[in-house]
């Protein structure tokens, strides 16, 4: 190796691969040696050994598969979220079910398998932003959820929490409703399933800014823009220009509280 070669490897970020069939962790490697920014450092099969080579390598990311045997990848990014220095993650997984049990791990993405090297780049990217201005950026550590990871095609998304306008139950799922710039022409709502049961969801969202209005029902708070008695002890909250929504009598008197009532 010349000594550009080294510097040049120096700048890039440190990787390690995480997997535990090792035709995928060859997989990743071949993928992994076309992308000009990676420099990888290790591989490892199981999540003990993940941990190892993390602390003897000082890695600047990981890619991380979920289903590992004893140790799985959820269990190895919380045991590295307690280290001073944390590398960043991305997941790789065959399945989109993990988005909820990952909501307090600050993953950088998910890539669901097979890789595609484009969308392993994508997610690169976004390790090397969060590399460039810190773990989290400036903003503080919060007890509420901040972001979605959301099943859309081949692919996770990650939608911000200040986005999502309406949650709706639909049996084991919940619909979150999201408000989307409409290419400057105003703005239209696109709408994602995720799989969580919508108490559970409740518990883990910022009061202050979302209310449960029924019992298959939470609205973002700023959206309301006033109350209607409809007679009967029936109430319903308005948003505008939408349809309004029945209060269930259970949530009745928190909701009345935000009139001062």
């Amino acid at each position: 190796m010349t000594p550009a070669d080294t510097e040049a490897s120096s700048r890039n970020l440190r990787t390690l691969i995480v997997d535990d069939e090792p035709l995928a962790v060859e997989r990743m490697q071949i993928i992994c040696a076309g992308i000009a920014s990676l420099n990888v450092v290790g591989t490892a099969n199981d999540g003990a050994a993940a941990l190892r080579l993390v602390e003897a390598l000082s890695p600047g990311l990981v890619l991380l598969d979920m289903t590992m045997p004893e140790l799985d990848g959820l269990g190895v990014a919380r045991r590295l979220s307690e280290t001073e220095n944390p590398p960043a993650i991305v997941f790789v997984t065959a399945h989109d079910s993990f988005a909820v049990e990952a909501f307090d791990l600050d993953a950088v993405d998910y890539v669901l398998k097979p890789v595609d090297a484009e969308r392993l780049e994508r997610a690169i990217a976004r390790a090397s932003a969060r590399r460039g201005m810190g773990r989290r950026g400036s903003a503080p550590a919060s007890d509420w959820i901040g972001e979605f990871w959301v099943p859309h095609r081949s692919e996770l998304l990650r939608i911000s929490a200040d986005d999502v306008t309406r949650i709706d139950a639909e049996r084991d799922y919940v619909r979150l409703h999201v408000a989307t710039g409409d290419g400057g022409k105003g703005f239209g709502v696109r709408s994602y399933l995720l799989l969580q049961t919508i108490a559970g969801l409740e518990a883990r969202l910022d009061p202050a800014q979302f209310i449960r209005v029924h019992r298959s029902t939470i609205l973002r708070r700023d959206r309301i823009t006033g109350l209607r008695h409809d007679g009967l002890g029936v109430w319903s909250v308005e948003l505008g220009d939408e349809q309004p929504v029945r209060i269930g009598r259970t949530y009745l008197s928190k909701v009345k509280s935000l009139a001062g009532r």
